[in-house]
């Protein structure tokens, strides 16, 4: 059983919580640690965690933890996991792996000195619905892919989070907070990336928050919010991405892979399941296909199951840092092209990790 620390008890956590608690047979959530310290007291008493830290610091240095989950800001990721790195503890972040790419390649070297764990959010890719659209494509459901595309489009989140300002600073935009999502699905079903061609903007330089508690506040927007550009896949595809905080409404399809031998319609990547549709020539029309895999539900928390199972066996983990390390390089190199105006040729390579494999008991992983 891997022990897991929990640093970071915000709005995403409740379905870690509900997840580590609940569903998830091969892990232990065994402490918690936000800077609101009410927080983690509601979070210890509703899910019954043993153990509650004031900081960050004396979480890391307790010896029964092997591995910290790190679901701070943004922002903060860099410096949480290169501390828990440190303290020898093994990480699973939220996305993104880090704000810069720069930053990136340092926890990657880090983890790799000390011969641990390094990897994280989301995990999305791994539920029913991305996994069976990898198993068509991959059983040639499409013939040869030849390309996609892919559009995060919204207004952004001023209306509804509860404190959005950390949405348009450092570490965040379209691009860092959903392209991740929708970056490691195309990586997954295509392949590594080879070079990016972007444009980056920021339409509107100020954002008023209209939801409570924090309503009327004007955040600065720090960030591009407007993100759209090219592709260039290993295999030779081509794929388009655009994300935005600045559209009100939108009529673009939301995920697409093109074949040689038919279109596939993809489900939302920030879900777990479905639906899916396919069409094939021969058919003039999509059909929707079943879903062959487990977790189509909200399964966040399946990437730690997953590294826990990695670090317990010493198989490959499905969303290691080689995986989230290439998400970042390719997110990131949207802006440096636009700086640039001219493609920028990434690094990093990436090789898909194995599919994932069927286990009768839910919540237990091969």
């Amino acid at each position: 059983m891997i022990k897991v620390g929990m640093v970071g008890v915000g709005a995403i956590s409740g379905i870690y919580l509900k997840n580590l608690t609940n569903v998830f047979r091969e892990v232990e959530l065994v402490a918690v640690c936000d800077l609101i310290r009410e927080r983690a007291e509601k979070a210890q008493a509703e899910y019954q965690v043993p153990k509650l830290y004031d900081t960050m610091y004396e979480l890391f240095a307790d010896p029964e933890i092997d591995l910290v989950l790190n679901l701070t800001r943004p922002y903060e990721h860099f410096e949480v996991t290169r501390a828990a790195l440190l303290a020898g503890k093994h990480v699973y972040t939220e996305k993104p792996l880090a704000a810069t790419f720069e930053e990136g390649q340092q926890l990657v070297s880090l983890a790799q000195e000390k011969g641990l764990m390094l990897g994280g959010a989301p995990d999305t890719f791994m539920g029913a619905g991305i996994q069976t659209c990898r198993k068509l494509i991959d059983d040639g459901y499409i013939g040869t892919p030849i390309g996609a595309a892919a559009f995060m489009i919204c207004r952004g989140h001023e209306t509804w989070h509860p404190d959005p300002a950390f949405y348009y600073q450092h570490g965040g935009g379209p691009m860092l907070d959903m392209g991740p999502y929708y970056v490691t699905a195309l990586i997954n079903l295509l392949g590594g990336v080879k070079s990016v061609t972007g444009i980056a903007r920021t339409s509107f330089p100020e954002r008023v928050i209209s939801s409570q508690p924090l309503a009327g506040q004007v955040v600065k927007v720090e960030v591009p919010t407007y993100v759209t550009g090219m592709l260039e896949f290993e295999s030779g595809a081509t794929g388009t991405l655009f994300t935005t905080f600045d559209v009100y409404s939108e009529t673009q399809p939301r995920f697409e892979v093109y074949g040689s031998q038919g279109t596939m319609i993809v489900p939302d990547p920030n879900t777990f399941g479905g639906p899916i549709r396919l069409l094939r020539p021969e058919q003039k029309e999509f059909r929707e296909m079943p879903l062959c895999f487990d977790y189509a539900e909200n399964s966040r928390g399946l990437g730690l199951a997953d590294m826990a199972k990695s670090i317990e066996t010493g198989r490959p983990c499905r969303a290691g840092w080689q995986q989230t390390l290439h998400a970042l390089e390719i997110m990131t190199a949207f802006e440096r092209s636009s700086g640039k105006r001219a493609a920028v040729d990434l690094s990093t390579r990436f090789i898909r990790e194995a599919p994932m494999k069927h286990n009768p008991l839910h919540g237990i992983l091969d």
